[in-house]
């Protein structure tokens, strides 16, 4: 079943009033979805996310391993942590850095790579 977002995402417990919230505001989600782990949340609303991805060399027919991150929006009723693993997906530009928000923490076991 989907939600107000219009993907299949359980609604945070905490109430918020920020325009920005993907859930009790107005903004709209579209795009692709992340999953990654929060390595920096030092500014306020906002969080680095990062996570891991192989890059295949013809030349050597090997992968090495290369990293990916976004500066994300965090809104105040999700408040992700470092070391969160988190769900993120994109919208529209938020300011100059930010075009995606958390929408989800998950737990460490929820997580499937199918």
């Amino acid at each position: 079943m989907k939600d107000k977002t219009g993907f299949k995402l359980k609604e945070p417990k905490e109430r918020c009033e920020d325009i920005k919230c993907p859930f009790h505001g107005k903004l709209k989600l579209h795009g692709r979805t992340f999953i990654g782990v929060v390595t920096s949340a030092s500014s306020q609303k906002t969080a680095k996310v990062e996570w891991q991805r192989l890059f295949y060399l013809p030349k050597y027919e090997r992968y090495e391993k290369r990293k990916s991150k976004i500066i994300s929006y965090n809104p105040i009723c999700i408040n992700a942590k470092v070391g969160d693993k988190v769900k993120v997906i994109e919208t529209r530009k938020i300011s100059k850095t930010k075009n995606s928000v958390i929408v989800e923490v998950l737990k460490w076991k929820q997580i499937s790579l199918k």
